[in-house]
Formats: C-alpha cells, structure tokens, sequence
C-alpha cells in the first residue's frame, strides 16, 4: 500500500464543475491500478472512476459523459474531472489505489475530500 492525498474539493452549484487531484507516495505509481470512490453517510461505497496501469478506464454509469478520470504518471498524480455536477453527486471522494494484477486488491486509501453541490 501507498500513502494517497486528496485536493480539489468544494461547494459548487448545480451544473458547476470541480477537479480533484491525487497524490501518490510511491515511486512505480505508472504500475498501479487507481481510482476514485464515492462515499455517503447511510450508503454504499461506489467506485466513480478508475484508470488501469495499461490505461483501461472505466466509469460508473451515473457519471458517463460528466466525469473523466486521467493519470500524471511522471507527477505520480490522478485526477477527476466532474462537470454538470448535480446534487446527488455531493459526497466524500476518496482516492483509491491496487497494484496492477488483476486479483489485487483495493488496499491503498487516501483520506477523501468533501464535495458539495447545492443551491
């Protein structure tokens, strides 16, 4: 595991847009699978986003066409681009990590940031 640190978060107004930011610790991050979690009081953890080492994205069906996922392999740095930002979108996002094996799992976490979308 990697120590990962989260920025970017906020309070946007619907249809705003904010850009997350992810910061690993780790020297060989290019070989890491990463991703983004969403997290709200009373649900279900969901992985938003992720970006395989190989560069294989993939998206949560209630963020296609709104959020995109990138890697800084030479920052060691994951990003999430949110546009339209709705209401139901305001939770903690919270960087997320695996080396890239398919059977690995999920065991680097960052401490999530807040975001807000309100009116």
């Amino acid at each position: 595991q990697v120590q990962l640190v989260e920025s970017g978060g906020g309070s946007v107004q619907p249809g705003g847009s904010l850009r997350l930011s992810c910061v690993a610790s780790t020297t060989i991050f290019s070989l890491y699978t990463v991703g983004w979690y969403r997290q709200v009081q009373g649900k279900q953890r969901e992985l938003v986003a992720s970006i395989s080492s190989g560069g294989m994205i993939g998206y949560a069906d209630s963020v296609k066409g709104r959020f995109t996922i990138s890697r800084d392999n030479a920052k060691n740095t994951l990003y999430l681009q949110m546009n339209s930002l709705r209401p139901e979108d305001t939770a903690v996002y919270i960087c997320s990590g695996r080396s890239g094996d398919i059977h690995s799992p999920w065991d680097s976490w960052g401490q999530g940031t807040q975001v807000t979308v309100s009116s």
